[in-house]
């Protein structure tokens, strides 16, 4: 019996194909949806999975706009953040972050609210901050990712 044969492939950057996963948040739930997302952002749906390499597809949000959160969330639940300085501790609920995500300032694709969510998903070292870049979420139907032939992935089944 030839034992070099058994040898277990490990993906590498270079191996891997990324494809193009579109998702519509229409009256999906925030926290679910997110779970889904960073699960396809680290490739734990695909064979070929590595805990240390990027091996995940890139994924297109739209209708960021037309998610839920169950209960109160949208205006009880707090998000703390620390500008570093004395009394710089800042409260954000949700809904705030919604709104900032129409500003004309934000980078296009850079939705705070789900960013944020995302973040709390995914690794906290240098892969989960390479991770993170292949997430664009955009609040209408428009993007400009339509010509990467992107897969149409159905959360509502």
């Amino acid at each position: 019996m030839d034992t070099l044969s058994y040898k277990t492939l490990t993906p590498n950057a270079q191996s891997i194909e990324k494809e193009w996963v579109l998702i519509d948040a229409t009256d999906l739930v925030l926290g679910r949806l997110c779970s889904e997302v960073a699960k396809i952002l680290r490739g734990k749906n695909k064979p070929a999975y590595s805990p240390f390499v990027a091996c995940g597809d890139n994924v297109v949000i739209i209708n960021a706009d037309k998610v839920n959160l169950t209960g109160k969330k949208m205006t009880d639940r707090v998000y703390l953040n620390f500008t570093g300085y004395p009394g710089g501790q800042r409260e954000l609920s949700p809904e705030v972050l919604m709104k900032k995500s129409y500003n004309k300032h934000i980078k296009p694709g850079m939705h705070p609210l789900y960013l944020r969510v995302l973040k709390g998903m995914l690794p906290k070292n240098r892969l989960g901050r390479q991770l993170i870049k292949n997430v664009h979420v955009f609040n209408g139907p428009e993007n400009p990712y339509a010509d990467k032939n992107c897969k149409v992935l159905d959360l509502k089944k």
